[in-house]
């Protein structure tokens, strides 16, 4: 049997399934559920299980899978890699082993991918579309290099509420389901008071990420990983500097990344994963369990927090666990046009105080490369790790890539759709 003819039984076999794992989706319609399909892949009926593709040999099944992966390298014909991991466990395991993380191939493939680090050749293109009238954000991946695009692959959600000290934006897998006690809720932001302090938190502990503290509160809620407790985990902290003098100028903000050690921009360096996501990243994302009982282990918002954040942080300063620290990249003014200015390379259209670019501070730089020469002091410095700004109304790109994961670098933009009185 030709390859041609594998392919061909395939996309007739599993072509409904692929299609509704991801559909291609317009910004301005959001109606069903883009990730809905994995609750339910990992309960494949006893006739797959069974069936003649099953039973595939492997090295077949290796060519197979491989062809398939290589040819479908864009969205929406990926969704075809999609089915072929949720047709039964071997074609699982085999995906698993053959379709690489987006850190490797720079390709959004599975929901894991959103919690994975980002590519390390180039950036992850991407847009974010607001809705003022519901206070909802949602993440696409671009399909095309065009700025102001039509379609794009649904990525995440998000839903602002302002409560009586924070405001707080609810993370999720679903585009319409943006709660809590939805099984795609994967994490939040949460600010202070006065938009100038933000607190990004996940559902699932990293390896690196030092043991919450006490509980503020419990709730009750499905769960994304089906093995782990829901919680919330602190993972970053984001600062924007008080504009005392109420002096123009653009926005300064700082990012301590605390899953991310600083030594993860040294030559060979690694992002510490999700402990329970590294054995299972394949089968999370084809599953989801209901649980009874979770904690949340998130702690309260106040400047103590902050205090102690800032301490624990000075403490691991020549630690190998140090955190990565993030900051924008300060303009230049341009005397001609008279306004500050950044060169996002034509990804960004519109001047906007929301505007940023995120490199490595020049203190995590020096110290992550300190054994090493100075020259790659500088071009990791200077190496954008994050740049978010607008393109039209309600429109903004977002390019993101290693160390990064979209998960964080969607968290880290969210917080400067805040409104910040006290920073300009």
């Amino acid at each position: 049997m030709s390859f041609r003819s594998i392919a061909r039984d395939l996309r007739e076999s599993f072509g409904s399934l692929s299609r509704r794992s991801f559909d291609v989706r317009l910004p301005g319609h959001y109606r069903g559920k883009s990730h809905g399909s994995f609750n339910d892949l990992s309960d494949q009926p006893l006739v797959i299980q069974n069936s003649r593709w099953a039973n595939l040999p492997p090295e077949l099944l290796y060519d197979v899978i491989r062809r398939l992966e290589e040819s479908e390298s864009t969205w929406p014909t990926r969704k075809h890699v999609v089915a072929c991991a949720a047709v039964c466990r071997s074609w699982r395991s085999m995906c698993k082993e053959i379709v690489k993380n987006p850190e490797f191939c720079g390709k959004l493939t599975f929901p894991v991918s959103l919690k994975q680090p980002g590519s390390r050749d180039g950036t992850i293109q991407c847009f974010i579309k607001r809705d003022k009238s519901n206070l909802t954000y949602h993440l696409f991946l671009c399909l095309s290099p065009a700025l102001l695009v039509e379609n794009g692959k649904f990525l995440l959600s998000a839903k602002r509420t302002r409560r009586t000290t924070c405001t707080e934006y609810v993370i999720s897998m679903d585009a319409d389901n943006i709660s809590r006690s939805s099984s795609t809720y994967i994490g939040k932001l949460r600010s202070n008071f006065l938009g100038t302090r933000f607190l990004i938190y996940d559902t699932q502990p990293c390896s690196n990420v030092p043991p919450p503290g006490r509980s503020s509160r419990r709730f009750y809620s499905k769960k994304v990983s089906p093995k782990v407790p829901t919680g919330s985990y602190n993972i970053a902290q984001i600062t924007y500097e008080l504009n005392v003098l109420g002096t123009r100028g653009p926005r300064k903000m700082n990012c301590i990344m605390h899953s991310i050690p600083a030594a993860s921009l040294e030559p060979g360096g690694v992002v510490p994963g999700h402990p329970e996501l590294l054995a299972r990243s394949l089968e999370d994302s084809f599953r989801s369990i209901s649980f009874s009982q979770s904690l949340d282990h998130s702690t309260e918002f106040s400047s103590t927090r902050f205090s102690e954040m800032a301490r624990l942080s000075n403490e691991n300063d020549n630690s190998k666990t140090r955190p990565l620290v993030l900051k924008n990249k300060a303009p230049r003014w341009h005397e001609q046009l008279q306004c500050w200015c950044l060169n996002f390379r034509g990804r960004v259209t519109v001047a906007s105080v929301k505007n940023f670019q995120l490199i490595a501070s020049t203190e995590a730089v020096a110290a992550s490369a300190a054994p090493t020469t100075s020259q790659p002091v500088a071009s990791d410095q200077d190496k954008i790790i994050l740049q978010f700004g607008k393109v039209g109304k309600d429109m903004f790109t977002m390019d993101y890539r290693y160390p990064l994961s979209a998960f964080q670098a969607f968290a880290i933009c969210l917080s400067s759709f805040d409104t910040k009185l006290a920073c300009e």
